[in-house]
């Protein structure tokens, strides 16, 4: 009888180390693998940037074979926001992952403030660019750890800031923890609206001077998406904005819209431009708003 409970932890602690050991190997696999996208030899540190943007006859595949953009190329002043817009499969994300250099492009440049993006290393690139994508991933940890993730030296005034630039602190003070309150795994107690509003102060409190949204209003109701335009409206201010939708209203205010079409530059201008043009932002508008 004394024996039987000893044998079966015995047995759960062989199981349990047999798990440990292959999610270790799995982990170490990870932490060995080489990055494809490496520091030049002559690479430089890039200092604060003002946030000019510029593609110059970008071409990029992923197998080398068929071309996900094709000869991209286009200027995008600091300060300003640019809205990439297209049909599902046009190349928007591909071409905004290609700023912070997870992919180098096979052909063409793309320079900072004049600096091919090449030559620099990839810390000191990355540093100046904050990412917000529509798959928020969020820690089993308190709203204040997940805030600070990205600058865990960060004051509480500067967090309350950031959130309120977000349009969430006035949300976070109504828990009764506060900023302490556990949001559990991925944030699996808040809403969608919420975890994204999270993700956007993560980034506001890193203070990028290039801004980088995939889908930030996606899976949004109207009251929740009008409080998350109203948080990009702040966090848009003295930044290069790149914000790629679906919901054209959530970019006619943007300084420039590029409309992507099969990996080409379509078209590019401002909202007016583009509807009295007639050309394929324009049927997007009038299929969006044709009710």
């Amino acid at each position: 009888a004394l024996l039987t409970r000893p044998v079966r932890q015995t047995g759960m602690m062989t199981g349990a180390a047999s798990r440990a050991a292959a999610s270790g190997q799995r982990i170490r696999e990870i932490l060995q693998m080489e990055p494809e996208v490496k520091n030049n030899p002559d690479a430089e540190e890039l200092d604060s940037i003002a946030g000019h943007v510029c593609f110059d006859h970008v071409c990029f595949s992923y197998n080398q074979e068929t071309e996900v953009l094709k000869d991209i190329s286009f200027s995008v002043e600091p300060g300003t926001t640019t809205a990439v817009v297209g049909a599902t499969g046009a190349g928007k994300t591909t071409l905004v992952h290609l700023i912070p250099r997870f992919y180098d492009p096979d052909r063409g440049t793309i320079r900072i403030d004049g600096r091919d993006i090449r030559r620099v290393t990839v810390e000191s690139l990355r540093t100046q660019i904050g990412i917000v994508m529509q798959d928020t991933f969020l820690f089993s940890a308190s709203i204040r750890e997940n805030i600070s993730y990205g600058t865990p030296d960060a004051s509480a005034g500067d967090i309350i800031a950031a959130a309120k630039t977000a349009q969430i602190h006035d949300f976070i003070e109504s828990l009764p923890l506060g900023y302490e309150t556990p949001v559990g795994q991925r944030g699996v107690t808040l809403s969608g609206g919420q975890r994204q509003r999270l993700a956007l102060t993560r980034v506001i409190l890193t203070d990028p001077k290039l801004l980088i949204l995939d889908e930030p209003t996606s899976n949004l109701d109207a009251a929740t998406e009008a409080k998350m335009q109203a948080a990009l409206d702040q966090t848009f201010v003295n930044r290069t904005t790149f914000i790629i939708a679906h919901r054209l209203w959530t970019v006619q205010r943007a300084d420039k819209i590029l409309v992507l079409d099969g990996g080409t530059l379509a078209e590019e201008g401002t909202h007016e431009e583009l509807v009295n043009a007639g050309g394929p932002y324009a049927q997007l508008h009038k299929t969006m708003f044709q009710a």
